[in-house]
């Protein structure tokens, strides 16, 4: 009797339903399959024929663009095709070769390494990375986190010599779907830094702005960047400007006359310099009175006498 309840347990202890299996070469293949899309040079695919193990194996598309199998004399073109259709040329081959009768052949792609999009400039983190599936400009600036504090109006975009130029105003703040078209794989995205303005001399907070429009920057608003001018400031400011031989020139600015709205407002230019120059003279001359000032409030009546 004991030995019939072992058996009975015995039996309860094995699997039911269908046996597992291990998944075929092919199976384990296609769990790696990339975006569908047509191959180029240094692109790594995976190549599973049924029931003939010695032929399958993952393969890089080859400088000339063909990928080469175990017992095929030639390669097999695949640059340009899509997964699909080089399984049809490789079936035809194993065929024609009378390696196999009637072959089943699985392309799949594990990398794709002829793709590249580059984006530089100012981003906050310069990226190369393949395209794979569906990728946009807007999507190329997001895989480098973001346009940088000192990115310019404008993305070029460079493929196959020729330059395109996208107004991040369109990009980014109209939503253009013109703006944000389709990348490929082999594109350069750069944004450029936007032109800069120097504010020095006797304004309270001196720097360095950017400028990312024609119309971004005027004196009324650099001073306002600076926050203000300090006192003693001189009625008269200077834009120094270089011509175009690179000589700089200082145009004189009626600072009083515009902060008094007397003249009107002027607009500066990427690469100027705004100096306010200090009043030395009126600083000199005040700094005597607070002297005099001062020296007053320490003694008790205001008026020292001498006495010999």
């Amino acid at each position: 009797m004991r030995a019939f309840l072992l058996c009975i347990m015995a039996v309860a202890a094995l699997p039911m339903g269908k046996a597992q299996t291990r998944p075929t070469a092919m199976e384990e293949v296609g769990k790696t399959n990339l975006p569908s899309q047509k191959l180029g040079v240094d692109d790594l695919v995976a190549v599973s024929v049924y029931d003939a193990p010695e032929l399958t194996r993952t393969t890089r598309v080859e400088r000339d663009g063909s990928v080469y199998l175990p017992l095929l004399k030639d390669g097999i073109p695949a640059e340009g095709l899509l997964p699909r259709e080089l399984e049809t040329g490789i079936a035809g081959a194993l065929k024609s070769g009378k390696i196999l009768v009637n072959p089943v052949v699985k392309v799949t792609v594990v990398e794709y390494h002829s793709r590249p999009i580059s984006v530089m400039g100012a981003v906050k983190r310069p990226v190369t990375f393949q395209a794979e599936g569906a990728v946009t400009l807007l999507d190329a600036l997001a895989r480098a986190e973001g346009l940088a504090d000192d990115s310019g109006t404008e993305v070029l975009v460079t493929r196959g010599g020729e330059v395109k130029h996208i107004a991040l105003k369109a990009l980014l703040n109209d939503a253009d779907p013109a703006a944000n078209f389709a990348l490929s794989g082999g594109e350069e995205v750069r944004v450029p830094e936007a032109g800069k303005i120097s504010v020095v001399g006797n304004v309270k907070r001196p720097g360095v702005f950017p400028v990312r429009g024609p119309d971004d920057h005027t004196v009324l608003q650099l001073i306002a960047l600076s926050e203000g001018l300090l006192p003693f400031a001189e009625k008269i400011a200077y834009i120094v400007r270089r011509d175009s031989n690179n000589v700089p020139q200082e145009i004189p600015v009626e600072l009083d006359r515009i902060m008094k709205r007397e003249a009107p407002d002027l607009k500066l230019l990427a690469g100027d310099i705004f100096y306010v120059p200090d009043n030395k003279s009126r600083r000199n001359t005040m700094s005597i009175i607070d002297r005099i000032t001062s020296f007053g409030t320490n003694t008790a009546s205001g008026v020292l006498v001498w006495r010999h």
